[in-house]
């Protein structure tokens, strides 16, 4: 049960120089898409981060080697199963469908990327994936991105997809992008998985330092269970289709805004679609020394299962929230410290606040959607992470993931 605002775009905007196929190749489940194939236009860069999970799968093995020694032209997805702990025969398997991709395309099989997910520790199906090519790039157009968004998924219950238009000076440049994820969201330099695109024109080096930023503002800053998976990978694709705009453009922040909201919102609407989740929550600390501890507070009681458990209930039990601020690892001065749920200040100067009462702090709990506000006293950075509840069915699905 997806949370909150989960509305597909009126609008999804086509990026002129990128194509997208999908097709039923059948790689875990009978009936519905499961792999996807996009085909960039010469002259695109590319850029790309991965899991820092070093347990990384195959497939983000092989692309890291891709990327850094040659032109993208092909992103090759399967759902279904990740390709994770395969060892050599799992890097083989991936290049296998690499080179079926390349030959079909006439292009060199280091110009694609592949990306899978899925289930860790399963060979790979290469010959379904391989088999389904041709029927993937018969579909390429221009306006499947809600079909690619569909064929990402593994146990997500939403598509993911998100679309902006800005225009300067004359020029529209447009924004589309989608992620898959619901369970095993700790991303570390990436998500589960994520694929945006725009039409501007941008150096790839300049690509690669942007989706640095943007995915340390949007997909390093949600958590589902903390775990970091083995498969995550964002990539960030610019066509230059609809002209160039450099950072030196004196109007480069409004389509800078437009990207980072396609970005938080695709990394959003994994946490609401968070498995078993009930509840979207904010958790926002303000008055750190920096924005890296008020981070490492945001994501302590992200991550806390006492925490997580007492939203699903509904249960103002505050205390826990200040337990998991105290052992967040910086010093504090717990005078300075307060929280507060939405309108409802709960801690002041370390202690109860003043006209708190347990009827005020449950009619909030109640709420799909809380912002948590910690301050801390110590300075001025601020941070914001994005996490959900953690219910009966979270375990029910992870418990019940390889049947």
């Amino acid at each position: 049960m997806a949370v909150g605002d989960i509305s597909i775009p009126q609008t999804i905007y086509p990026i002129f120089g990128v194509k997208i196929g999908t097709t039923k190749a059948h790689v875990r489940y009978a009936d519905r898409r499961d792999l996807v194939v996009f085909e960039i236009a010469k002259g695109a860069s590319v850029a790309a981060v991965t899991t820092q999970n070093q347990f990384c799968a195959a497939p983000v093995q092989v692309l890291r080697k891709h990327i850094a020694n040659t032109v993208t032209t092909h992103l090759l997805i399967n759902t279904g199963n990740a390709n994770a702990a395969t060892g050599a025969d799992g890097v083989k398997r991936a290049l296998a469908t690499c080179d079926a991709l390349a030959n079909k395309a006439g292009v060199s099989i280091e110009q694609i990327l592949p990306y899978s997910t899925g289930v860790i520790g399963e060979t790979l199906p290469s010959d379904k994936i391989i088999a389904g090519l041709d029927s993937a790039l018969a579909d390429l157009s221009e306006n499947n991105w809600l079909d690619a968004a569909h064929g990402i998924c593994t146990t997500d219950t939403i598509p993911k997809i998100a679309s902006e238009k800005v225009s300067i000076d004359g020029v529209d440049y447009h924004i589309t992008g989608i992620s898959k994820g619901a369970g095993m969201i700790r991303p570390n330099m990436a998500t589960m998985l994520g694929f945006v695109a725009t039409d501007a024109k941008i150096d790839q080096a300049v690509l690669q330092s942007m989706l640095i930023k943007l995915t340390n503002a949007s997909f390093n800053r949600i958590t589902i269970d903390g775990d970091t998976s083995t498969n995550d990978c964002c990539t960030l694709i610019a066509t230059g289709t609809a002209g160039e705009i450099g950072e030196s453009h004196p109007r480069f922040g409004e389509f800078y805004a437009a990207l980072e909201r396609v970005f938080v919102r695709l990394a959003t609407l994994i946490v609401r679609d968070g498995e078993g989740a009930t509840k979207f929550i904010t958790v926002k600390v303000t008055g750190g020394k920096d924005t890296n501890e008020c981070a490492d507070v945001a994501y302590a009681v992200a991550h806390s299962p006492l925490v997580k458990t007492a939203f699903f209930a509904s249960d103002p039990n505050w205390g826990r929230i200040l337990a998991a601020v105290g052992y967040a690892g910086i010093e504090l001065d717990q005078s300075r410290v307060s929280v507060a749920l939405d309108e409802v200040s709960i801690c002041e100067r370390g202690g109860l606040a003043d006209g708190y009462t347990e009827a005020r702090g449950s009619e909030v709990m109640k709420r799909p959607e809380i912002t948590v506000h910690i301050e801390l006293g110590r300075g001025d950075a601020t941070d914001t992470v994005y996490t959900c509840d953690l219910s009966y069915d979270y375990v029910k699905i992870n418990a019940d993931y390889r049947s």
